[in-house]
């Protein structure tokens, strides 16, 4: 055991990049189950490889605290709202009739499509409540956002101030943007690190609506996309729950210093 647990975590010979399960056996003398049941006692996965990329923002910190205190700690008589766009969702419609889901065998989805244009969907989800407020749009520049913007105003009641968790897209600082929240003095703009997305909790509301909406889906035209991503919004906020977060900054901190630092 000891020798596959050192083998497979050892660099292989030659051109390869890791150790397969056969070569593994072949080497040690084993068989290539005796191998798979090694390497699944340890949680050992030679052939998978996970990415990561560490933001390079000397106030990591500082803004993982701000964000993350806005999560477990909001404040009172506030609304907290994760801001962002999902730009670029393309109108496909497959070419061929899906056949449907059967034991063994699973969905069917034709590679061929005819692609009707796409659309870009700006979405505010609340912290507190877990509900969506979401607007399709054909462009997502400064313009576009200070629209959405001004729809997320008029429904905010007045009586709250707004904390805004944003990523440092260049339109969410535009001049424009900027003297619109000169304007609105309740607003206050909370920017994540460059390379942190995973901090805006709107990003998780995006992968499900890709996950289980746009990427299975079949669609005549930028109409009916917008139509169905406006349906699943409303289904959405009607099982909203609050949005969780679970982990505190300082166990992120502690994972982030474990992270190679970046090559310069």
């Amino acid at each position: 055991m000891a020798e596959v647990l050192a083998l497979t975590c050892s660099e292989p010979p030659g051109e390869v990049t890791h150790w397969a399960g056969r070569a593994v056996a072949e080497q040690v003398g084993i068989s290539l189950r005796s191998v798979q049941r090694i390497w699944e006692a340890h949680g050992l996965q030679p052939h998978r490889v996970r990415t990561f990329k560490r933001s390079n923002d000397a106030a990591f910190a500082e803004k993982v605290e701000d964000i993350v205190g806005l999560y477990m700690d909001p404040p009172r008589h506030a609304v907290v709202l994760s801001i962002d766009e999902k730009s670029q969702i393309q109108a496909l419609e497959r070419t061929r009739y899906a056949p449907p889901l059967g034991s063994g065998r699973p969905t069917a989805q034709t590679h061929e499509y005819t692609r009707h244009g796409t659309t870009t969907l700006l979405a505010a989800l609340d912290v507190l409540e877990g509900t969506v407020l979401g607007r399709c749009m054909q462009r997502h520049r400064n313009g576009e956002f200070i629209r959405f913007l001004n729809t997320v105003e008029a429904a905010v009641p007045a009586s709250k101030t707004v904390h805004a968790i944003l990523n440092n897209y260049a339109a969410h600082k535009h001049p424009k943007v900027r003297a619109w929240l000169a304007r609105h003095p309740r607003w206050t703009f909370h920017f994540t690190p460059p390379s942190a997305s995973w901090l805006n909790a709107v990003e998780g509301f995006f992968s499900a609506l890709s996950r289980r909406r746009l990427r299975h889906g079949t669609f005549t035209g930028i109409v009916d996309l917008q139509t169905a991503i406006k349906r699943y919004i409303a289904e959405h906020n009607q099982r909203a729950r609050p949005f969780q977060w679970t982990k505190p900054a300082d166990a992120i901190h502690s994972a982030f210093k474990r992270l190679p630092a970046p090559s310069v």
